[in-house]
């Protein structure tokens, strides 16, 4: 008796998971079914086939007006993934815009303290390939002095 009584329950029961749509035909009489409309109708669907409760238009205006599906926990990590990764690239390009920033300032204080070493007027001398030493003569200070000049250009922006 419990097998019958639980077969005739599930036999039953089937039709509650069916689709239910709503539409106005051209006489202005309005339709419940839980068959597809005529397709030149707009219809709203007020119950899915899965059984939730989400009530969305069908027929020419679906496109439009039906609000969007829930997303499926796949489709939310997914989001949640390009997110972070975005993120991540945002943050990455930040710091090598940081990175260049601070190479420039220590690039510009060093040819700042070059130049100035230079233009001290001090006697500067320099190791050739040879291990001797060699001084600097006017010219040669005159060229570095302008090649420093040249640097404090480039870096001191």
């Amino acid at each position: 008796m419990k097998k019958i009584m639980l077969i005739l329950l599930v036999l039953t029961s089937a039709g509650a998971f069916a689709g239910l749509s709503k539409w106005v035909d051209a006489d202005g009489k309005v339709h419940y079914s839980d068959q597809p409309p005529p397709a030149n109708v707009k219809a709203t669907i007020l119950r899915s086939t899965s059984g939730t409760a989400a009530p969305a238009a069908t027929g020419d205006a679906a496109a439009s007006s039906a609000p969007a599906a829930p997303k499926t926990i796949a489709e939310r990590e997914a989001e949640l993934k390009k997110a972070q990764q975005a993120k991540k690239e945002a943050a990455d390009r930040a710091a090598q815009k940081q990175a260049e920033v601070e190479a420039r300032e220590a690039n510009c204080i060093a040819a700042r303290k070059n130049l100035s070493m230079l233009q001290e007027g001090m006697r500067l001398m320099e190791i050739d390939d040879k291990g001797e030493r060699s001084y600097l003569n006017d010219e040669q200070r005159q060229q570095r002095i302008a090649k420093a000049q040249q640097d404090i250009g480039t870096h001191c922006k």
